[in-house]
């Protein structure tokens, strides 16, 4: 209405009418709302009227062929969204909250600043589409308040001008939300509504101001200026009067003589009237001085077609100073809009102080430069940053807590990417930083510390003598063997005594010398292994084993032939003297022999590392190399203790002077049951106790036949010599028996 008003010269207005018969004005300056400068450039557009709007930069108006007679003064500042997602990121914040305007403009900075976000890790808690007009603030909108108020973001991007958001801005003072942190533009005039807050909610608010040159001679103007000076000038005196407390004259509306003197607009509070030239009155002062260079260039244009006579005036058509204008505009005869280009996307980073209330101090704390490296785009001075009063330190605005080191994040399923839970790396696994995604694996030769944050180098170990289980198995190695060489020199010393003849003397020695070397081979596998070692482990135990057990089943045998075979005598004296169940040993040695020399053909037994039987330990282990040889030698083993079972059963009833085939019988059984036992635990152990399982295993076994089969004669021989004789012998044993007896 006030365009048209103007436009017509009548204060009822008729379309299409013009009652001015002598315009004064040149150019019209509208602003800083986007909005009213589109309605009255429809109309103004009509006359080709320039029209050069002050507010921020908006895409619509740079459409030539809707918007012809509209200039905007405010520079592009494309990186408005980066420049604020660069500061979130410093201060580590990655949940925030969005209130914009629900117009073109807001829709179209939610969608910059949602890609800035999303390739920077942060995430939006809410968004908030706030309508313009101050009527439609209603219910709907209070209840938008409260859920900013409850809302976790203590980060909030408030995008828009002061007339699109001017009821939300005060609406928000008045909940005094000392919390929050308000990320604003530099269209925000905090200072002239701060008087609404019993609180500041805006104290510690960081503003994006786009970057302009200063004005030297602004602030010697505010610091003089007065009525006086500029007596047409009719907004002047209505601020001497409300805040100087002078009284004027009704009839010109002129300021009397009794106001105070040197009064000066420097002296009002920052609330009340805000000396520093923002970016409005930058852009306002950038419109006057391009017109007046469009006049001075169409004025000096004109007097050189056409000089001007005394006293007469240039006359010409508002319509006319267009070709001026968009020569001015882009910069061509302008230095002042040249300089400005150079800082279309410069930010100065400004931190509102406003405690105690009143002071409205914008301290420049920093800058944004999009067009260097990265590292240096940002600029900062965290010292001066003075935030709400509610934090002593840089305020949290997270969904999440971070995972420090030793966690990882888990994501929540149909959250944000930011809001996760923290869980504990897996074993072995490390992370040393925080909010990692992954934890990262300790290689083979280090392990995890306690709190997963960084990996230990791991101590070889093996089964030592000098650690407890090893030492005790080495004494009981050695133990049994020197017990067992005692047997032996026992059963040399009474050689010649019925109990050892009658037992197949050289067998017995065989088999005694052969536990030895049983017990014995398990100290191979007590101490630091190498490939030697590894490979004598097996030779040695697997022939040991089947020498001993070769000797029991030759002994079973012999035993049989003389007392069970009905053979002709002389066939059964001549397999007794000639000693041909002997020929076992080497046979099933030979057997024995070529399953071991299989085994290292294809694949021996070498030193192998365990890295995970024990924590924080590599235990030096022999590998079998190959499982099948290894148990098919067990195999081999168990079946000749089985024969020697069944050969030892089959013997059970004989007379109990000779009855050795009870004792082979129990040692076989307990042979049998110690190795069968053996394979399960074997497997289901790992390190050191594994190798301890079948050094214990070897002893047993070991134990078992000399304690089974040589117990009963020492006994005789030592606590009942009376029993060792042949008078005794002869005197239980019947005739019939006697033949039998010689033969052996």
């Amino acid at each position: 209405m006030n365009t048209l008003i103007w436009l017509t010269g009548l204060s009822s207005p008729y379309c299409n009418y013009n009652c001015v018969k002598k315009r004064m004005s040149a150019a019209v300056l509208t602003g800083p709302s986007w909005a009213k400068s589109a309605h009255i450039e429809t109309l103004l557009q009509l006359y080709k009227f320039p029209q050069l709007t002050v507010g921020p930069y908006d895409p619509i108006f740079s459409d030539r062929g809707q918007f012809t007679s509209l200039y905007q003064m405010a520079p592009k500042g494309t990186s408005l969204s980066l420049a604020m997602v660069s500061l979130i990121v410093h201060f580590g914040w990655n949940w925030v909250g969005l209130l914009i305007p629900d117009d073109h403009r807001g829709t179209q900075f939610l969608s910059d600043i949602r890609e800035k976000m999303e390739n920077n890790q942060v995430c939006i808690a809410f968004v908030e589409m706030i309508q313009s007009t101050w009527n439609s603030f209603s219910y709907k909108y209070w209840k938008s308040l409260g859920m900013v108020q409850e809302s976790w973001a203590n980060i909030i991007i408030i995008y828009g001008d002061n007339d699109s958001l001017q009821g939300l801005m005060r609406n928000l003072g008045q909940l005094i939300l000392t919390r929050k942190v308000w990320l604003l533009t530099s269209e925000w005039d905090l200072t002239n509504i701060a008087d609404f807050f019993l609180l500041d909610s805006f104290h510690g608010s960081l503003i994006f101001s786009q970057h302009h040159e200063q004005v030297v001679e602004y602030k010697k103007f505010i610091q003089t200026v007065n009525p006086y000076q500029y007596p047409e000038d009719n907004y002047l005196p209505k601020l001497w009067i409300m805040f100087f407390k002078c009284s004027f004259s009704e009839l010109d509306c002129h300021l009397l003589e009794n106001c105070q003197p040197n009064a000066s607009l420097e002296f009002l509070p920052r609330y009340i009237f805000d000396t520093a030239m923002n970016e409005d009155s930058y852009n306002t002062y950038k419109a006057v001085y391009t017109v007046a260079h469009s006049l001075h260039e169409m004025s000096l244009q004109q007097v050189q077609m056409q000089p001007l006579g005394n006293g007469e005036r240039m006359v010409f058509s508002p319509w006319q100073l267009h070709p001026f204008l968009r020569n001015i505009h882009v910069g061509a005869n302008m230095s002042l809009e040249l300089k400005q280009k150079l800082h279309d996307n410069k930010y100065d980073i400004l931190n509102f102080w406003n405690f105690p209330k009143g002071l409205g101090r914008k301290v420049k704390v920093g800058t944004f430069l999009p067009n260097v490296p990265q590292t240096q785009q940002l600029s900062l001075s965290e010292q001066m940053v003075q935030w709400p009063k509610r934090y002593s330190e840089i305020p949290k605005s997270v969904c999440s807590e971070s995972c420090g080191p030793g966690f990882r994040k888990v994501s929540l399923e149909g959250k944000a990417v930011c809001c996760y839970d923290c869980t504990p790396c897996a074993d072995n696994e490390i992370s040393n930083e925080t909010d990692m995604e992954k934890c990262m694996k300790c290689p083979e030769s280090h392990y995890a510390n306690t709190e997963k944050k960084f990996c230990l180098q791991k101590a070889v170990s093996f089964l030592d003598h000098k650690d407890p289980l090893g030492m005790s198995l080495t004494t009981i190695a050695l133990s049994f063997s020197v017990f067992t060489a005692v047997v032996l020199a026992l059963f040399v010393k009474h050689r010649d005594t019925p109990i050892v003849k009658a037992n197949n003397r050289t067998l017995s020695y065989m088999l005694l010398i052969t536990l030895i070397v049983c017990f014995l081979c398990s100290l191979f596998f007590i101490g630091r292994p190498n490939t030697t070692t590894c490979i004598l482990q097996q030779i040695t135990f697997g022939g040991a084993f089947t020498v001993a057990l070769a000797t029991v089943l030759a002994k079973a045998i012999t035993v049989i032939i003389a007392f069970k075979v009905t053979f002709p005598n002389k066939v059964v004296r001549w397999l007794i003297i000639s000693k041909a169940p002997n020929l076992i040993i080497p046979i099933c040695t030979l057997v024995h022999l070529v399953l071991c020399g299989i085994w290292l053909g294809t694949s021996p037994p070498f030193l192998d590392k365990d890295a995970h039987a024990e924590h924080g330990q590599i235990i030096l282990v022999c590998n079998k190399g190959s499982d099948f040889a290894f148990h098919s030698i067990l195999g081999y083993l168990c079946s000749l203790a089985l024969g020697s079972y069944i050969m030892a059963f089959l013997s059970r009833n004989l007379p109990d002077t000779f009855n050795e085939a009870k004792f082979l019988s129990f040692s076989m059984l307990v042979f049998f049951c110690v190795w069968v036992t053996f394979l399960p635990v074997y497997h289901s152990t790992k390190g050191k106790v594994m190798v301890a399982m079948e050094v214990f295993s070897i002893l047993a076994s070991s134990a078992a036949l000399l304690g089974f089969i040589f117990a009963p004669k020492c006994y005789i021989i030592l606590v009942r010599p009376d029993r060792n004789s042949i008078h005794h012998i002869r005197n239980r044993i019947s005739p019939g028996q006697k033949e039998n007896y010689a033969k052996l």
